[in-house]
């Protein structure tokens, strides 16, 4: 074989030694991209450990203290901090009193033109409210919107603690306008469903528009809902209309993260 036959078949040797070398590093990192169970943060191992434990508990129960919990995991208590702290942000743990126990199952809330009166007693639970507030106040560009009447109008602000079983869920904000439900405040017991008192009044629920995001409570919203303001709450915005297209209220809710969830049910 002559030496340029030689060389070229050494060249090319090399180059598939390298695309070798190049392939096995390729998949070398494909086999660490899928082992990324193995290095899963310590307190997610222990959360779902905790997971388990919980399942076989009932509500109400303690939960094993956190000192309990790292010798059992062999962590730091940080790590088992963490852990609880996640859960107790999704609902399965609260706390009560000095420790934590295994907290009931979120009420689930439907969106729909029912009360929250219906939908709570729909779930087993008892429902109730905390008068917070009751005034008339100077509509703002969005709420004059929503309630088709003209900037600075008067119109009616009632906000109310939302209850489940004495729990404190939500804090509800409603506006309405003073021309159609003035008449409510010689009427309306604030601590009943106001939808049943807005249809004894005649009025029919046609449809509303409602939108849910994320947000942090306030100082104030976190105290009127026994929480910390580091705890994720759920924002919906909702505007009612009657039968013939009138508005009827502007609302903005908020609710516990870790005590609710709501549900809606699609049709093609």
């Amino acid at each position: 074989m002559e030496a340029t036959e030689v060389g070229a078949e050494a060249t090319e040797i090399g180059v598939e030694s390298v695309a070798g070398v190049a392939a096995s590093d390729e998949m070398r990192g494909a086999r660490a991209e899928f082992a990324l169970p193995d290095r899963l943060p310590k307190s997610y191992r222990v959360r779902t450990e905790l997971e388990t434990i919980l399942d076989g508990l009932a509500e109400g129960d303690p939960v094993p203290s956190e000192r309990e919990l790292a010798i059992r995991f062999e962590v730091a208590r940080e790590t088992v901090r963490q852990a609880l702290r996640d859960l107790l942000v999704e609902g399965r743990i609260r706390r009560q009193g000095r420790g934590t126990v295994v907290s009931r199952p979120k009420m689930v809330q439907p969106l729909s033109l029912r009360s929250y009166t219906e939908g709570a007693i729909s779930y087993g639970r008892v429902p109730g409210r905390l008068l917070v507030g009751w005034d008339d106040v100077p509509a703002d560009a969005d709420t004059a919107r929503d309630l088709a009447v003209p900037v600075g109008t008067s119109v009616m602000h009632l906000e109310r603690v939302l209850l489940a079983d004495g729990e404190r869920i939500g804090l509800e904000s409603t506006y309405l306008p003073l021309h159609r439900f003035a008449g409510l405040r010689a009427t309306y017991d604030p601590t009943t469903s106001l939808y049943a008192a807005v249809r004894d009044s005649g009025v029919v629920f046609g449809r509303a528009t409602e939108r849910i995001e994320t947000v942090l409570a306030s100082p104030r919203e976190a105290a009127l809902l026994e929480c910390t303001t580091a705890l994720p709450l759920l924002l919906l915005h909702r505007r009612s209309l009657d039968a013939d297209g009138e508005p009827i209220e502007r609302v903005r809710g908020l609710y516990r993260g870790d005590r609710i969830a709501f549900e809606a049910h699609l049709t093609k």
